[in-house]
């Protein structure tokens, strides 16, 4: 094999965004596309020997301050063994769009399509419940998100099934995993709800993090119509 055989990350970067032209690409080895108040990804998340990579789908909020694009809701490709799906710069040109085939039939969100408001919404809420349900750290972030993006988008319906799952989580939650500020339930669902209902803070709140962020280049996608209640 050649040095020529071997992919660079420019050139994976460009092969995945002929995969799936819905996406730009962001930075190197990583896609983004704009919902709205959300950003929807295709990280091409490099291995820490840095000779290939691993294709990962994720969802961000911009309804919160946070320094970097975050990975939420993340879901590697996997092999049919369950383990993570890496894919070497030496193999790139032979494997790619097979991954990139079986990384749009892994995802539980819609890649070759944006997705919909009310399927990311619905995404956290499962992801939040299936964590309680198996043990892991409460997903008071994903929570959160789900109703601050659906606040913004002015989809009352979304932020009310978010607030009454959010109701249930948190009495149920075990103290000793909760953040370290957690003052009560109470107060966490008081403060969630009033950031929910002054809209305009959090719209100043997307703006911001769009720039922050350098996302002016990435193409934005209106809410669907059909998310309309």
């Amino acid at each position: 094999m050649t040095k020529s055989d071997v992919a660079t990350p420019r050139r994976v970067t460009s092969d995945w965004v002929a995969e799936f032209p819905g996406f730009d690409a962001w930075r190197p080895m990583h896609l983004l596309r704009r919902i709205g108040p959300i950003v929807q990804g295709i990280c091409l998340d490099r291995s820490t020997s840095g000779d290939g990579y691993t294709p990962t789908v994720h969802v961000h909020a911009l309804t919160r301050e946070f320094p970097v694009i975050s990975l939420m809701l993340g879901q590697r490709l996997e092999r049919t063994s369950g383990q993570p799906e890496r894919i070497l710069f030496s193999r790139h040109r032979g494997e790619f769009q097979e991954a990139a085939r079986a990384l749009a039939e892994q995802s539980r969100l819609p890649i070759e399509s944006p997705s919909s408001l009310e399927e990311i919404v619905k995404e956290y809420h499962s992801v939040s419940i299936n964590r309680q349900q198996s043990g892991l750290p409460p997903a008071v972030m994903e929570i959160e998100d789900s109703i601050l993006i659906s606040a913004v988008a002015e989809r009352s319906d979304l932020v009310a099934d978010g607030l009454k799952i959010a109701s249930e989580l948190a009495g149920v939650w075990p103290k000793a995993r909760l953040p370290i500020d957690w003052v009560s339930a109470e107060v966490w669902l008081d403060g969630l709800a009033s950031r929910a209902r002054d809209i305009g803070s959090l719209s100043v709140i997307v703006d911001s993090e769009a720039n922050k962020h350098k996302l002016s280049k990435i193409r934005e996608t209106a809410v669907r119509i059909e998310d309309a209640p």
